[in-house]
């Protein structure tokens, strides 16, 4: 499976049809895939995210989830404005006759605000609730935007979900580690890796199951 973000014009504005969804589709004539924009909003800044999943493998369905903005307010280029709403993205993939669930999702960055998703604690909580609806395998993946501070992570594991690494660096701006496949017990881990690449302000996460 492979993720990717498509940027939101300032504005609200999104591109039809996304630009780099359709980049990727071409460079990628052999995958499926599914892709949603975040809901239109005016307010949206110019880091709202579509995002993607694409897979060798058939997809059999997908569905979006709203993530809604927290109720508080920041500054942003000497405005006062709010969050806008994220997204769960979900597919239905059949590897080699095996039903898997794949989410991808981006979620707010509480620390770039003076906040922490600690104190507001909803897409996390619904992201983690989908995940465990689910029976059968789950590999959950995004940049979680979880300061090392904040406790999504150790939330997420007492749920059951298991993450590749989270001592590995993620995000080349901060020594932060935002960016995790989240994976349930229907799986086994064979191997994983953090690549840098030059596209991106983040690494490449890859990882390698067994079911």
């Amino acid at each position: 499976m492979l993720q990717e973000v498509e940027q939101v014009q300032s504005g609200g504005q999104q591109i039809q049809p996304p630009p780099n969804f359709e980049y990727l589709k071409k460079a990628l004539p052999d995958y499926q895939s599914v892709f949603v924009y975040p809901p239109q909003d005016a307010r949206e800044l110019p880091f709202g995210f579509g995002l993607a999943i694409f897979s060798r493998f058939p997809i059999l369905g997908s569905k979006s989830t709203t993530l809604p903005g927290a109720p508080l307010m920041f500054e942003f280029e000497g405005e006062k404005t709010s969050p806008t709403d994220r997204i769960l993205l979900t597919a239905e993939i059949d590897v080699n006759g095996k039903l898997i669930h794949f989410l991808n999702t981006h979620l707010q960055a509480y620390f770039m605000i003076n906040a922490s998703s600690d104190d507001y604690p909803q897409q996390r909580e619904i992201v983690l609730e989908q995940s465990m609806s689910f029976e059968g395998p789950v590999v959950l993946t995004g940049d979680f935007n979880s300061a090392p501070n904040e406790q999504l992570v150790t939330s997420y594991e007492a749920s059951g979900l298991r993450t590749m690494q989270k001592d590995s660096v993620t995000w080349k701006r901060m020594p932060y580690v935002l960016d995790h496949i989240f994976f349930n017990n229907h799986l086994v881990l064979k191997g994983g890796t953090v690549d840098e690449v030059l596209s991106s302000d983040h690494h490449l996460l890859v990882a390698d199951f067994e079911v």
